[in-house]
């Protein structure tokens, strides 16, 4: 995204300077009355320093989001789940030194947080804007520490970020100003995906913070992409696909490494928060004062700000769909030709390229779906380029109990999930 001209500005807020100390009082009163305007719909980014849309009140923020997941506590213990140390001593004690380490070097921490460990088999954590953060307990035991810490950073991160505020003043701004992009779901799909870089990036900070390993972010998402595919064409991403988030968080480490202290908390970890090499926040050097410039400076920053979001987010849903409409493609071109048994719980697939263009990255998926409505994903890497008129074998095996006989009970179609254009 190109970086934005603040020339215009600087000499519209000297102009109004200028004029409010020729004793203008009008334009004062106005300019003041603007200065409020911008801080009822935006904040000082905690990151950046520069302001966002925003009409997010932190406290009842926290009042909100910890009554979320209160009320959750709450039928875990009617439902007689048990929930932190009472699960499991060693992962929940593992869970809190993790969390105390990376929360105590981030944006927020002086706010008192508590992590909580909940029983599910899933790969989750999340946080619900107020100052908890729920982790299950599949994760906990799926990852190693660095990795935790990678999940546990990017949680925070959205809280820092305020995201939650940022949608729904997005939201509520773009209907009150009868928007079109608002109301597709590739674009608020797009809107949340830029959310969830941004994330990724303060996350990846904290990790080399707080001495965790900053690439164990790539790691996860290198796993997930081998055993789950990227889906291009099953749906828009609100999150970035796999393959790319696993190569844009290495990137991101390869700048933080530099700050890493295997197992301690960097010495300079307050000063790094605001000045390193991802991002330097941005110190307002022309004051936004309010009946002197600081209402027009205010209000033409955050309007800029949430253009250029906007615009962010349309170019993220175009490239999705132009992402998603090639696979689908590639998808009409590949012929399945024969399929045989290996195991009780494998079979060989032989496919033929019919397209014209050479491929690289080709990920063949199949999608099945039994009486109570599951979905199952298995899918396949094909090594290589796959040139036209090619012909390929893939085995699919899968490890989750089904059977191929239970397979054949099961609604169940082949999809391209992912494939990219050879140089």
């Amino acid at each position: 995204m190109k970086s934005i001209n603040r020339y215009p500005l600087r000499i519209l807020s000297l102009l109004f300077v200028t004029l409010f100390l020729s004793g203008c009082q009008a334009l004062q009163s106005i300019d003041k009355g603007l200065y409020n305007a911008a801080e009822s719909v935006s904040e000082t980014d905690r990151v950046t320093g520069q302001r966002t849309l925003s009409m997010a009140d932190r406290n009842a923020q926290i009042s909100q989001g910890n009554a979320a997941v209160e009320q959750m506590l709450v039928k875990e213990k009617q439902q007689k789940r048990k929930v932190d140390a009472e699960l499991s001593r060693t992962q929940y004690r593992r869970l809190v030194t993790i969390f105390d380490r990376i929360h105590g070097i981030s944006h927020l921490s002086r706010e008192r947080w508590q992590p909580v460990l909940i029983d599910r088999d899933s790969f989750n954590a999340f946080t619900t804007g107020g100052t908890y953060i729920v982790v299950h307990l599949e994760l906990m035991k799926q990852l190693s520490d660095d990795e935790v810490a990678a999940v546990i950073g990017h949680e925070i991160a959205h809280t820092v970020a305020n995201h939650v505020g940022e949608r729904q003043t997005h939201q509520q701004l773009s209907m009150l100003t009868s928007s079109s992009s608002v109301r597709r779901q590739g674009y608020q799909a797009a809107f949340t995906h830029e959310r969830e870089r941004e994330a990724d990036k303060i996350g990846v900070l904290y990790s080399a913070l707080a001495g965790y390993d900053p690439y164990a972010s790539s790691r996860i998402w290198s796993r997930q992409y081998q055993q789950q595919g990227n889906a291009r064409s099953l749906f828009a991403h609100d999150h970035p696909v796999n393959a790319e988030r696993a190569a844009e968080t290495r990137q991101l480490a390869g700048k933080v490494k530099q700050y890493y202290m295997p197992g301690k908390i960097n010495p300079r970890a307050s000063e790094l928060l605001d000045n390193n090499s991802l991002w330097q926040k941005r110190q307002n050097q022309h004051a936004e004062t309010a009946g002197q410039g600081g209402g027009v400076a205010a209000i033409l920053t955050t309007a800029i700000g949430a253009y250029a979001e906007h615009q962010q987010a349309k170019q993220e849903e175009y490239r999705q769909a132009s992402q998603a409409q090639f696979v689908k493609s590639v998808e009409q071109a590949m012929q399945l030709e024969k399929q045989t048994k290996l195991t009780n719980n494998s079979w060989q697939t032989r496919w033929y390229y019919r397209g014209n263009i050479p491929l690289k990255g080709v990920v063949m998926g199949l999608l099945a779906q039994d009486a109570k409505g599951k979905n199952y994903r298995y899918i396949v890497h094909q090594k290589g380029t796959v040139k036209p008129g090619q012909r390929f074998d893939l085995v699919f095996k899968m490890s989750d109990g089904n059977t191929l006989d239970k397979l054949e009970q099961m609604k169940a179609r082949y999809y391209v999930d992912d494939a990219l254009p050879a140089k």
